[in-house]
């Protein structure tokens, strides 16, 4: 029996759900939550996502180091990383690491299929089912103890589906809150199931490294470890005026809540994406303007053809760069007026790649992402003087009508044509 139909069998003052029918036909289910006092908060990761869909779809690379990429390493098996290997080297470093290194293509759309099955578990475990991206979600389950056991249950049960349904591996955190979820989740990987209670959070928590914290990446980690803080106990013993002085007042306040686990955020469902982006791998070869002009050609068309289908449109066009010594840059304009027109957007990212030249050209990139953020429905945008369609608008109407047709190879920009055309992924959190 499935969650929704033990829902529909069970009483409200036994589950916190109430179940309404109305006239013999409609029926309504109403979710009470109960108190966040309670770890009912899930954060369910698959296991090196990519890598362990071509493992469980052949055989033969099953127990054995596989990275999937080419150029670039997009993701790597635990087998690899055991050797060394992480996400965004490239190909030949992977190789030097580890020789005996198992090398896939990237397909896309068999990751696609995989996600949308793992989601059909997490949807039916919950109603209330956050996705953080193709392999992750946070799944509040304070609702369901009459229904379903308790959390630690939930989480099992979750796990145990996700294996025999889909054929993939795991890992579940389960807490109060999602910060301490997520964090449970990245210690127990791979593969496992961590549950933290109320009275044992900060224990858990406080022994941990600083990189454990959101938002701490190389940069800030360094910031803290040359002032002697180096795990999170440490985070939380200073004042949140000493820790602005170190990373800024956003950074320091943030960073001193969670250091003592206080995190009111509850799972929110139903959101639409605040952004839609794309990013693609270069590898450490050096670039020239002219590559580096397709590639971001490449990005914006693919952006915003997804955007017109979606019927959405943006004002903040953002682009990210990451560079040979693997730091990050993140440069965005705001337009004046939201968009989904391939031209202005593509004209927008080009001014920030202009802004931001002599750096890429003085470090080298290795990775190149656009995103356009702030969207709406594209029925919501008022309308500005002058009313007439922009003559780019007509073109990306038959260019859509084509590719929706025949294909989306069936018809290319002449400007992007020829060349590498690399791995292009959805632009993820960091």
């Amino acid at each position: 029996m499935t969650v929704r139909e033990r829902i529909r069998s069970k009483t409200a003052t036994q589950t916190g759900f109430r179940v309404e029918r109305e006239w013999g036909r409609c029926e309504h289910v109403f979710v009470t939550r109960i108190p966040a006092n309670t770890a009912s908060i899930l954060h369910a990761d698959l296991d090196s996502f990519y890598a362990s869909v071509e493992q469980r779809d052949d055989p033969r690379l099953r127990g054995r180091p596989v990275t999937v990429g080419g150029g670039i390493v997009l993701a790597a098996s635990y087998e690899a990383k055991a050797f060394g290997v992480r996400t965004a080297m490239t190909g030949a470093q992977a190789r030097r690491l580890c020789p005996d290194l198992i090398d896939v293509p990237a397909r896309f759309d068999a990751y696609t299929t995989a996600s949308r099955a793992v989601f059909d578990v997490f949807h039916d475990t919950s109603p209330l089912v956050e996705p953080m991206s193709i392999d992750e979600a946070f799944i509040d389950v304070s609702g369901l103890r009459f229904l379903a056991g308790s959390p630690t249950d939930i989480a099992a049960a979750l796990r145990t589906r996700v294996a025999d349904q889909v054929g993939l591996p795991i890992t579940v955190g389960v807490a109060r809150t999602k910060f301490l979820a997520k964090v449970a989740s990245g210690v127990a990987k791979p593969d496992g199931l961590l549950v933290v209670e109320p009275d044992r959070e900060l224990a858990f928590l406080h022994p941990l490294g600083v990189e454990r914290l959101w938002g701490v990446g190389r940069v800030t980690a360094q910031k803290l470890h040359d002032r002697g803080i180096h795990t999170v106990a440490e985070v939380a013993a200073m004042p949140a005026e000493a820790l602005t002085s170190i990373v800024g007042a956003g950074m320091g306040r943030q960073l001193h809540a969670l250091a003592h686990n206080r995190d009111p955020r509850r799972v929110v469902t139903g959101r639409r994406r605040g952004s839609i982006g794309s990013q693609q791998a270069l590898g450490r070869r050096r670039r020239q303007r002219e590559e580096i002009d397709i590639v971001l050609w490449r990005l914006v068309d693919r952006i915003t053809g997804r955007m017109r289908r979606a019927q959405r449109v943006g004002r903040t066009v953002t682009l990210r760069f990451r560079f040979d010594d693997y730091t990050r840059a993140t440069r965005s304009h705001s337009l004046p007026q939201p968009t989904a027109a391939t031209n202005t957007v593509h004209a927008t990212a080009v001014a920030l790649l202009d802004q931001n030249w002599s750096t890429i050209e003085a470090r080298g990139i290795t990775l190149l992402g656009v995103s356009v953020g702030n969207l709406d429905d594209d029925d919501a945008v008022q309308l500005t003087l002058p009313f007439e369609r922009c003559e780019s608008d007509d073109v990306d109407d038959v260019i859509d009508a084509v590719r929706d047709r025949f294909g989306r190879s069936a018809l290319q920009r002449t400007v992007t044509t020829g060349g590498d055309a690399g791995i292009q992924l959805p632009m993820l959190p960091d």
